[in-house]
């Protein structure tokens, strides 16, 4: 089942189709343990982070990053979500989208630093929306973007300052996302080939 506002060709991967996978339950959990250690490096802290998640993997990829940057620092994280829904530039072509929910932590995002967490980069495009998205809701001091895959083939001058696996890719290829809290079963990231949606 393809998220209708992803980035990404396919983000729910579908267990009867054959994938490669390229990252395990155990993979996935130290890549955002990394990340929160490079976040916490970059930031000096958690001081004035506010953690939003990219509807829908996003949002519990941001909820895992908050409570490893929480284990890590030992003092609470806000993390909310940023529906790009409308937003985004493909509206005309796709105009029948699932909304979700915008939930910003109490407190805003005026001066803060904004981490956006998503789980794939692909065209740049959701992130773009999220930008926008992000100018009608506040003014941060600096927003970051963490996501768990880049698979290149960038569309838009985008790049993620932290990433859990670079992943080259062929257009025709489609990388899925499994996320137990969203899709039930383990965590997975496969590679599966065919025609990109």
């Amino acid at each position: 089942m393809a998220r209708p506002d992803a980035d990404v060709p396919a983000a729910a991967g579908d267990p009867s189709q054959p994938g490669r996978t390229v990252l395990s339950p155990g993979d996935i959990s130290r890549a955002l343990r990394r990340i929160a250690h490079e976040v916490i490096e970059h930031n000096k802290g958690t001081d004035d982070l506010v953690v939003l998640g990219i509807p829908s993997r996003g949002v519990a990829l941001a909820e895992r990053l908050a409570a490893a940057l929480e284990d890590v620092e030992g003092g609470p994280v806000p993390v909310g979500a940023l529906d790009v829904t409308m937003y985004r530039d493909d509206l005309r072509r796709q105009p029948v989208r699932q909304a979700h929910s915008t939930a910003i932590p109490e407190g805003g995002i005026d001066d803060k630093v904004v981490v956006l967490v998503d789980d794939v980069l692909f065209s740049g495009r959701t992130v773009r929306a999220a930008l926008d998205a992000l100018g009608d809701l506040g003014r941060p001091r600096a927003v970051r973007l963490a996501v768990l895959v880049d698979r290149g083939h960038r569309e838009l001058p985008i790049r993620a300052d932290h990433v859990g696996k670079n992943l080259p890719t062929a257009k025709s290829e489609r990388v899925t996302v499994r996320l137990a809290e969203h899709d039930g079963g383990d965590d997975a990231v496969q590679i599966v080939d065919g025609d990109p949606r």
